[in-house]
């Protein structure tokens, strides 16, 4: 199964939120392969070696092997048809 991660500084409430939301939208497109697993920031080292995308609800400060996504564009919904095309891109 395909995977991508979502992580804030907890990993509880608002990666949450935008982990739902993700998956909903996914599965609207008919992309249910596709695991939308929620992490805190400290693991994010060990999860970024077997995802696909990584949605950052934080500031990112460094450069990642994967294609990082907005993940506030989905609290907001400013922008996130766009940054869930990135999410379907980096998926195919």
């Amino acid at each position: 199964m395909k995977k991508i991660i979502v992580a804030c500084g907890s990993g509880v409430a608002t990666s949450q939120t935008v982990a739902s939301k993700v998956s909903r939208l996914l599965k609207e497109k008919n992309l249910s392969d596709i695991n939308v697993e929620v992490i805190d920031l400290k693991s994010l080292d060990t999860h970024i070696k077997d995802s696909l995308a990584y949605i950052a609800i934080t500031k990112i400060d460094k450069e990642y092997p994967i294609p990082v996504i907005n993940g506030i564009a989905f609290l907001t919904g400013i922008g996130m048809e766009v940054e869930l095309q990135k999410i379907i891109n980096a998926c195919k």
